[in-house]
């Protein structure tokens, strides 16, 4: 099995963080996006993955180590791909064609981090993860037939349709099916507000009479922007329970750390209350402050500071009243 993680998308949603880190390598709770989207897929998948195929943009050769070092860690070969002209979803997939061969593939968009229900059934060719939304016109959508099978793909329907919306992650029995797909859509030029996207190739193996189905989602947490973000990072520290992570090597003097927090390496908390759902990087310093909700990146210096729902980038610098910030990396305020 192939797995194919495009991420080449400039993250505008969450800038000013952006602008130096892509989003899939934004951390939260010590470990980046799209570790914690690979661990989760290969937990579902466990043996059957061999190889992880990255595509980026230009982000430099110290992010392809990582998302290289991300998956050999968990046994993956990982190959990395560019996407130079931002065409569409479809395209992004494609710039990965050699990962589209006769074995099993999972297109999974790196600003999603999920828990599923089930796994795809042997008589299907392909399988669609939803999550049922209140209001679908943000969102493309399926439509289910009596049997629970796929008939069409809508994307932001202003009429209702369905309530199943698609979370980004996509299994197909063969890739080379999605890959003829992919090139018929290129050589007719079929294209939705302007873009080559993943949707209409679907369409398209759907029109072929290719069976779909649905996969159901415990979790879906979207991490596209700066309110989604701090809602996946509670999530997360939820699952630290009544604990904290603290590093052995952070230090707390005359504070509170409420929990669940994670404080990593090297950081200081002095004279302060921090928590619930605070994760802090490393090298960070927190002083004579309050600070709940938040995500702290690495070597962030906060003093005198009360801070809820807020994020601070690397190396960035606070001090004042209290506030709801999004600050980005080597920024400062006094």
């Amino acid at each position: 099995m192939n797995i194919i993680i495009p991420m080449a998308g400039s993250g505008k949603r969450l800038r000013p963080h952006t602008l130096t880190t892509p989003k899939p390598l934004f951390p939260i709770a010590g470990k980046t996006i799209v570790a914690r989207l690979i661990e989760d897929l290969t937990r579902l998948w466990a043996t059957r993955i061999q190889n992880v195929g990255f595509i980026v943009g230009d982000f430099g050769t110290e992010v392809e180590k990582s998302l290289i070092s991300i998956s050999q860690d968990l046994g993956l070969t990982p190959h990395i791909f560019y996407q130079r002209e931002p065409l569409g979803t479809a395209h992004a997939v494609y710039c990965a064609q050699e990962l589209l061969d006769d074995d099993e593939v999972v297109i999974a968009f790196a600003d999603t981090l999920f828990s599923v229900e089930d796994l795809p059934q042997a008589d299907v060719e392909g399988v669609i993860w939803v999550k049922e939304v209140e209001d679908p016109r943000a969102y493309g959508v399926v439509t289910v037939d009596e049997r629970n099978y796929i008939t069409a793909l809508v994307e932001k329907p202003e009429n209702f349709v369905s309530n199943l919306a698609i979370i980004g992650i996509y299994y197909l029995k063969k890739g080379n099916v999605l890959k003829s797909a992919l090139e018929y859509i290129f050589e007719k030029k079929i294209k939705t507000k302007g873009e080559f996207q993943l949707t209409d190739a679907l369409s398209v193996l759907l029109s072929k009479g290719l069976s779909f189905m649905p996969g159901k989602v415990q979790q879906w947490l979207d991490c596209g922007n700066k309110a989604s973000l701090l809602e996946a990072s509670r999530v997360i520290l939820s699952q630290f329970g009544e604990q904290s992570h603290i590093a052995a090597s952070a230090t707390i003097e005359n504070s509170l750390v409420l929990p669940p927090c994670f404080i990593g390496a090297y950081t200081s908390i002095k004279n302060s209350i921090v928590g619930p759902f605070v994760s802090i990087g490393e090298y960070g310093i927190v002083e004579n402050s309050i600070v709940q909700d938040s995500i702290f990146r690495d070597q962030v210096w906060v003093s005198n500071a009360h801070l809820n729902h807020s994020i601070v980038g690397n190396k960035a610098a606070y001090q004042g009243q209290p506030h709801q910030i999004n600050l980005g990396d080597y920024s400062s305020i006094n």
